[in-house]
């Protein structure tokens, strides 16, 4: 089955390349970046991964959410 990078987990370079470049420039707004700027990522847990993670919440005296944030910051480190 040929990869589909709408689809596909990972998105590898290029992928979006042909329809970036049918975008018009004129409706393209370009942003000096913020680095206090907060972005809020909406995911879904269910069945025992929900359980899982309110369990590891609670046995840190975290959230959740919190949990998940320091999933991410250990990941960048390892990275």
């Amino acid at each position: 089955m040929a990869p589909n990078p709408w689809t596909d987990p990972d998105p590898k370079p290029g992928d979006f390349d042909a329809e970036l470049a049918t975008i018009d420039p004129r409706h393209v707004e370009v942003h000096e970046g913020n680095p206090d700027a907060k972005l809020r990522i909406l995911i879904s847990v269910e069945g025992e991964d929900a359980k899982r993670l309110e369990r590891i919440a609670g046995a840190r005296g975290k959230k959740p959410g919190d949990v998940v944030a320091d999933l991410l910051r250990d990941a960048e480190q390892v990275g």
